[in-house]
């Protein structure tokens, strides 16, 4: 996921020059991983750009810095109208922004709560994060990179150190020609793929696993939960093994980046048809729909950088 610099980053209180938001060489998170951040996205709308569950996403943020004792010294509400003004500012429409809060420089022990905590939006236009992806499907594979379990890292938590763990996933797979990976837990089971959440289409059943298989609770994820509903197609939570893979009629990855992704292969043999399905293609439909603003149902999940104009009678 390449990007093209806009003008202003949000940077500890105030937006500057895109160039100008620079960090020390020893920043505390830069050696230890000690920060927590957010993906989100804009979306254009006929009555402006929107940013796709913004709170939901800031909610987690907090969640995500209190499981590391990281004090943000915003509050939400100041934060989502930081959002609002990056993306006004950087005249954004369909864009990924990335708020982050870490340890600063101040010392190199390990854990001390003497290092300043630095709180940065940034964001900036993005397509397809898999190229193709969104309509033609993804190879993916199962790696062996293990996903690491809650009782070390707290998987529920967005921190910045535990996505090597991500990152040795997606190596191998591209070393070896595949767009994605999926990551088993220690226990074998199905847990993610490195930075989405998976679903499994069986007999017109849509599966996805809970946080006991170690996995991020995606906002995506629940997203797509509440959409499969209110299409009347029948959901359940619960383990995922890799036989669920083998033999699911559809697959799909949710994600903020990825939104919703089919998965046409895995490892090297085509999933149902080896086109995305009927499922997830619906799915994905009203996804976008809901996204640009398209449904009143879903306009709850929306945060206009402009005030919207009011409905006509």
């Amino acid at each position: 996921m390449g990007f093209t610099p806009t003008e202003k980053i949000w940077f500890n209180g105030k937006l500057v020059p895109w160039n100008d938001a620079k960090v020390h060489v020893l920043a505390h998170c830069l050696h230890y991983g000690t920060g927590v951040f957010e993906g989100m996205r804009s979306y254009k709308t006929a009555e402006g750009s929107a940013v796709f569950r913004l709170d939901a996403h800031l909610k987690r943020f907090f969640e995500s810095a209190a499981m590391y004792e990281l004090d943000i010294p915003y509050s939400l509400e100041a934060l989502a109208e930081a959002t609002l003004d990056v993306v006004r500012v950087n005249k954004l429409e369909t864009a990924y922004l990335r708020p982050i809060a870490f340890f600063d420089a101040a010392t190199l022990s390990v854990w001390t709560k003497e290092c300043p905590v630095t709180v940065a939006i940034a964001g900036f236009p993005i397509g397809a994060y898999l190229a193709g992806g969104l309509d033609k499907g993804v190879r993916v594979m199962i790696s062996s990179v293990r996903k690491y379990p809650s009782n070390a890292i707290p998987a529920a938590g967005k921190a910045c150190g535990q996505y090597i763990n991500s990152a040795r996933a997606v190596q191998e797979a591209q070393r070896k020609g595949f767009d994605e990976a999926i990551l088993l837990n220690q226990r074998g089971e199905v847990s993610e793929g490195s930075g989405e959440n998976i679903f499994v289409v069986k007999n017109g059943t849509v599966l996805t696993n809970d946080a006991d298989a170690d996995i991020l609770m995606g906002v995506t994820r629940d997203t797509i939960l509440q959409i499969a509903r209110d299409l009347s197609i029948p959901t359940r939570v619960g383990r995922i093994t890799v036989e669920d893979l083998r033999s699911a009629d559809e697959l799909f990855f949710s994600g903020t980046a990825v939104e919703v992704t089919p998965i046409r292969e895995l490892d090297g043999t085509p999933v149902g048809s080896g086109k995305p399905g009927p499922i997830a293609t619906k799915i994905q439909e009203t996804f976008f729909k809901a996204a640009r603003g398209e449904t009143p149902q879903y306009r709850k999940w929306l945060s206009f950088a402009t005030q919207p104009a009011a409905p006509r009678r």
